[in-house]
């Protein structure tokens, strides 16, 4: 169904808002693909109902909701950081809690994606952060052929290797089974780290730590750095455990941003080079 954008505009400030300190944003529930999947919620800011902004999908760690995302005082120093650079939120049911990144839950990314870019002025570019389990649908939706374009891939304390994820423990076995509706252990189909291996390039902003023993950096995050678009990519090593408090800072918070308005300065130079040439 196709809408014009007045009406979704309207609708939009008609939804409930979640107050943030200085900033006019409004989110809004998407509609969810089940009763027992938890809607997608999309934050935006207010200038980008009347002049176009980039969207960032978030993919949640295993056991959240974009609810408990929206509400974690922790989360929110980064996804506010992002509103107020004028970036277009987009937390992600991800198909579930425990969706290990499978393809059935991608569709359903894709479907709220569709919806989102519809609530506000996007310009046609999106870009994916993954935290933890996350990882593994910020990596899918930016593979090649996906239903929407990635620009640029940040990943934080982020699984990126699937089968190293399936020999975690036989907990993680039983979840990956019935995400992917399949018997594993994954073969090179349920690797989502072999287009990247093949030749597949994206600018990556990753930041994990050596101290993480609940995903380890070594054939995660620095295995998938080796194939980041360089220059423009950025490594952060941090120290402590899974997830940790300095994950959540204004410092780290700064960096991303950062790190997501250099690839659109770099796109709008593309664009204006581009139009010069016709």
């Amino acid at each position: 169904m196709k809408f014009s954008f007045p009406v979704l505009a309207a609708a939009l400030w008609c939804s409930t808002a979640a107050a943030i300190p200085d900033a006019k944003v409004t989110w809004v529930a998407l509609p969810a693909a089940s009763a027992s999947t938890p809607p997608s919620l999309l934050g935006v800011p207010d200038e980008c109902l009347y002049t176009s902004c980039p969207l960032v999908t978030v993919s949640h760690p295993r056991g959240q909701t974009p609810e408990r995302l929206r509400e974690s005082p922790s989360f929110n120093v980064l996804s506010h950081a992002l509103l107020h650079a004028h970036y277009a939120v987009l937390l992600s049911s991800d198909g579930g809690p425990t969706s290990w990144g499978s393809p059935g839950a991608y569709q359903q990314v894709a479907d709220a994606h569709a919806h989102a870019v519809q609530m506000f002025r996007w310009n046609r570019r999106t870009y994916a952060l993954g935290l933890s389990m996350g990882g593994l649908m910020a990596l899918r939706s930016a593979q090649p052929g996906a239903e929407y374009p990635v620009s640029g891939l940040a990943l934080i304390d982020a699984w990126t290797n699937l089968p190293v994820a399936w020999q975690a423990s036989p907990g993680r076995q039983d979840e990956i089974r019935k995400a992917y509706q399949t018997d594993f252990p994954p073969n090179a189909e349920g690797d989502l780290l072999r287009s990247f291996l093949q030749g597949h390039r994206l600018p990556m902003f990753i930041a994990a730590s050596p101290d993480d023993r609940v995903v380890p950096m070594q054939p995660n995050s620095v295995k998938l750095y080796q194939y980041a678009l360089k220059p423009g990519s950025q490594f952060v090593t941090l120290r402590g455990p899974h997830l940790g408090g300095n994950r959540f800072t204004t410092q780290l918070a700064a960096q991303l941003v950062n790190f997501f308005q250099h690839l659109e300065r770099q796109a709008i130079q593309e664009e204006v080079h581009e139009n010069a040439q016709q």
